[in-house]
Order: C-alpha cells, then sequence, then structure tokens
C-alpha cells in the first residue's frame, strides 16, 4: 500500500475519528464505532476509496 493520505488530510481525520469517538462514549452509543474509520484511515495513512478515485493527497508521492 502507498501513502495516499497528505499531511493535512491525515490530521483532519484523526482529530475527526478521536471526537465521534469520544462522542459515541459521552453518549453512550455504539455509533461512536464509526469513529474508527477516519481514525484507522489517518493512521495508516491510506485511503481504500482513495485507490479506484484515483485521489492522492500525499505530495511526496511516496
Amino acid at each position: 500500500m502507498r501513502c495516499n493520505l497528505g499531511t493535512a488530510d491525515r490530521m483532519i481525520r484523526i482529530i475527526t475519528g478521536a471526537i465521534i469517538i469520544g462522542l459515541g462514549l459521552y453518549f453512550d452509543s455504539w455509533w461512536g464505532i464509526i469513529g474508527l474509520l477516519p481514525l484507522l484511515t489517518g493512521t495508516f495513512c491510506w485511503c481504500a476509496l482513495y485507490v479506484p478515485l484515483k485521489i492522492n493527497t500525499n505530495n511526496n508521492n511516496t
């Protein structure tokens, strides 16, 4: 897997995922699990949806 997320994209995903998980815990709702998707894609620096759409926000193209 090649990194297809840039720094800003990664930070937005990690922060958004953490907020969604936090809200899920605060409201005692299982919907917080949805926050794992942006958190994991930001952590691993790879988004599966970007591959078929040929999107790459990584400036280094590594």
